[in-house]
């Protein structure tokens, strides 16, 4: 029976963790009914629908950009995943919800009360930086910096954590759902040829980077001529992908900047010589560890399982409950919402 349980709510991907394994991973996407809102799909039958709808139906991504765009869809979705994870074998268990770093307190709540309604009961929420931080069994509560950036699929999460909370930090709306939007923009404009969103991905997956590539790959993909409408196909190279998607990868070291620059220079120096933590799905796309250890002047420590760090961090943070329930305590990112 699942007693404390890691959510990771994520833009792309809804991912539960219980009993030291995942339970449950589904696209984060519901398709439903234009006229009455009732869900049809969920997860990735939805996500296929993407782009390929009837008027009769619209797919929908209830979390955009790490928030909650629309409550009762999100709601339904989350209660049918725990659901089809847990069955009628979950009894009050203690859940430990993620979102990203620095949200208001009513975004706090605004989780918290899906999970509730979701089936949770004891639940609380944390900041994406520190759940990973517990996952990586860091020790944090001396004054010492470590900087962990989370490049997920709606939003880039910058941490620097010391003292047993969050020094710095901040979410940016550029991520990985943004290089697959310059790749859309980049094929119309060169070969005035239109892509989905889920051929997009594609391409990114196979030969995505964001730093030029010492061979050359090229894959052929198809989509939909501007001009004549019909069904066409394309060759499609690594460097192109490379100055399509360059801006983005830009924009988010330009990100890392403005965090570190608001950072005490003493910790900016510990995080100089031990490296900072790459974590989420986005940190896969080749070359993200080399250009961000570049532009930072420090190492990257890539993780085994990035995509899966937060969602495992969350349930490891769970079992500091006296850390937990200490209103006192220093880490502000730890919010107890909902003890029921």
């Amino acid at each position: 029976m699942a007693t404390d349980i890691g959510i990771d709510l994520g833009s792309y991907k809804t991912v539960i963790f219980s009993s030291s394994k995942i339970v449950l991973e589904a696209p984060s996407f519901v398709t439903v009914d234009s006229e009455t809102w009732e869900p049809v799909y969920y997860g990735e039958k939805a996500r296929q629908t993407l782009g390929r709808t009837p008027e009769s139906l619209v797919c929908l991504n209830p979390i955009e950009r790490g928030k909650i765009s629309d409550y009762d869809i999100a709601e339904s979705m989350l209660k049918t995943y725990m659901e089809e994870a847990f069955g009628n074998r979950i009894m009050r268990p203690r859940i430990m919800a993620t979102l990203p770093s620095g949200l208001t307190e009513l975004q706090h709540h605004s989780l918290s009360n899906v999970v509730v309604a979701g089936g949770g009961r004891n639940v609380f929420v944390i900041e994406s930086p520190l759940a990973i931080a517990y996952g990586l069994d860091l020790d944090f509560s001396k004054p010492h910096g470590h900087l962990i950036i989370d490049v997920g699929a709606g939003t880039t999460d910058i941490a620097v954590i010391s003292m047993g909370g969050i020094a710095v930090c901040d979410s940016f709306p550029v991520a990985s759902f943004d290089f697959d939007s310059q790749i859309i923009k980049y094929v119309r404009s060169e070969y005035n040829i239109e892509i989905g969103p889920l051929t997009a991905e594609s391409i990114k997956k196979q030969i995505g980077t964001v730093v030029e590539r010492p061979v050359e790959i090229a894959i052929v993909a198809k989509g939909r001529n501007v001009f004549t409408g019909l069904p066409e196909s394309f060759e499609i190279t690594t460097t192109e992908i490379f100055f399509a998607i360059k801006e983005t990868a830009s924009n988010i070291c330009n990100a890392v900047r403005d965090v570190l620059s608001a950072t005490d220079p003493d910790l900016l120096a510990d995080i100089k010589n031990d490296g900072f933590y790459l974590a989420g799905g986005g940190s896969r796309i080749f070359g993200m560890d080399v250009l961000l250890s570049e532009f930072v002047g420090a190492k990257a420590i890539p993780l085994d399982d990035p995509e899966y760090s937060v969602v495992k961090g969350a349930a490891s943070a769970l079992r500091h409950s006296d850390t937990l329930k200490n209103v006192s305590y220093q880490m502000r990112s730890i919010r107890e919402l909902e003890i029921s």
